[in-house]
């Protein structure tokens, strides 16, 4: 079951490539992510059998992270699909000029999104770091493309950009395994298999010096493919300038599997008994994430970079969570779930404005709830859970932490916490309400009728949203709690 989790997307968007037909090449994208997500789910009801001698294999997190991954990429395939039509049917704005659509075009973001989904399926299956770091770096070289769609100068910026930054900072992940290797080897010479379990099980045996620098570099590393700050440069470009389908797959998918690389480094340093260490890198690092996006937030006029920063703001907070240990890290991997939903919602609204109103500027966009209700309540609705307001999830969540760490006495990080928070909350709303209320400047009507899918599916994003922050059901909350533990 594992080897078709991996090579299902990537034998369907391979072939993708060599089809000519658009039908045939949309249902193709279709029928692979229903058949992932229906893969993903059974895993929860049968354990999957460890292939590769245990290289790829389930655990907790990592099932977590892929189921995940499989359910956004289905909302986002059906989204996919109908904005495809849309771009090939309608003109487009000084934003894409020159921009010329085609069927070359459309084969390679559709291949590219099945392949995507592969290596990101592929980070979390595998159990040998080396195939991990491996596995991130196919992410950027699946994910570069999709930023460039448009093919305007601002996307050849942000994609080399981003291949630039990320490539340095997966450099400095590949010597963190590197030097991983050195303090898995005792003076007698024998070595710790680089796999997660043993790795676990002989945390105790490695060489303390090499393995912090490990973790030091696999932070950085990792943390530059996250978004944490001050390596966040890549994000606000790649994620303003990508597609709407692609901004919201980097930013609800992509992301957590950079931080599943540094929840695995932070396993070995729970069971080595590093934790201490490890925790208050994590905390300086989540804390600065937040302060950046606070200040870069403020005053933004372009809606998709602000969301953009919002990411560099939970990536933040997922990294306060696990630095905090206890219940908090119980928060943080709920927080994976619920910041995945709402911003991939967000960016697909995104989406549907940006077509709208031809501009990414938030003083050209007014009265999207006489406009375009759907996309108006989800905008606010939106807006209002990745703020942290019940009865979203991500309410839940962050209360999580926060109480987490006020029951250790953190008062100083408690009140840094909120603060930023509240800060957040109010540079975000400002803009946001203005864009959903008030009257257009200029009559505003689609081209021609728009599918149902470009509102269904960010609509079935919002309500599970809703649902995290009301109930949860046994089986996840069992499953959270098995992947808390593995951090502490």
């Amino acid at each position: 079951m594992i080897t078709l989790l991996v090579l299902i997307p990537a034998c369907a968007g391979i072939v993708t490539f060599f089809v000519a037909s658009d039908r045939l090449r949309r249902g193709l994208l279709i029928f692979a992510a229903l058949t992932q997500t229906a893969l993903s789910l059974e895993t929860w009801i049968v354990w999957p059998t460890p292939v590769l001698c245990g290289w790829l294999a389930e655990d907790a997190l990592g099932r977590l992270i892929e189921t995940l991954t499989s359910v956004l990429f289905l909302a986002v395939s059906f989204y996919a699909v109908a904005y495809l039509r849309e771009e090939r049917s309608q003109p487009h704005s000084d934003i894409e000029e020159g921009f010329i659509f085609s069927n070359a075009r459309e084969a390679s973001f559709t291949g590219c999104l099945l392949l995507f989904l592969a290596a990101m399926t592929l980070v979390a299956v595998s159990q040998q770091v080396a195939l991990l770091w491996i596995a991130v770096e196919a992410t950027t070289l699946a994910s570069a493309p999709l930023i460039y769609f448009h093919r305007h100068h601002r996307s050849l910026e942000a994609t080399w950009k981003y291949l630039l930054i990320c490539s340095v900072g997966i450099a400095l992940a590949l010597l963190g395994v590197f030097f991983l290797a050195v303090a898995a080897t005792s003076p007698d010479g024998s070595t710790i298999a680089l796999m997660m379990q043993d790795l676990r099980l002989n945390a105790h045996h490695l060489n303390v010096p090499w393995f912090k620098a490990a973790f030091v570099l696999l932070l950085v590393g990792y943390g530059t493919k996250m978004g944490l700050a001050p390596f966040h440069t890549w994000l606000p470009d790649a994620h303003s300038e990508a597609p709407s389908v692609a901004s919201a797959l980097l930013s609800g998918a992509l992301l957590n599997c950079a931080f599943l690389g540094i929840l695995r480094a932070q396993e070995i340093c729970v069971a080595a008994g590093l934790a201490d260490f490890s925790d208050r890198l994590l905390l300086a690092f989540g804390l600065l994430s937040m302060a950046v996006a606070a200040v870069f937030i403020s005053g933004q006029t372009d809606y998709k970079r602000m969301l953009a920063y919002s990411s560099v703001e939970h990536m933040g907070i997922l990294a306060v969570g696990v630095g905090l240990g206890g219940a908090a890290v119980f928060g943080a991997v709920l927080h994976i779930i619920n910041h995945s939903l709402t911003k991939a919602m967000l960016f697909l609204v995104a989406g549907n404005l940006l077509a709208l109103y031809r501009t990414k500027n938030t003083d050209g966009v007014a009265g999207v709830l006489s406009v375009a209700p759907a996309s108006g309540v989800l905008w606010l609705l939106g807006l209002f859970a990745i703020t942290g307001s019940p009865p979203f999830g991500p309410f839940l969540s962050e209360f999580t932490i926060l109480k987490a760490a006020l029951d250790q006495g953190q008062i100083l990080i408690a009140v840094a916490y909120l603060a930023i928070l509240a800060v957040i909350l109010a540079a975000m709303a400002a803009p946001a309400l203005a864009m959903a209320q008030g009257t257009p400047a200029e009559p505003v009507a689609p081209a021609r009728p728009r599918s149902m899918a470009l509102s269904v599916a960010p609509a079935m994003l919002g309500i599970g949203v809703l649902v995290m922050g009301i109930y949860m059901p046994p089986v996840l909350s069992r499953a959270l709690r098995e992947a808390a533990r593995l951090l502490g």
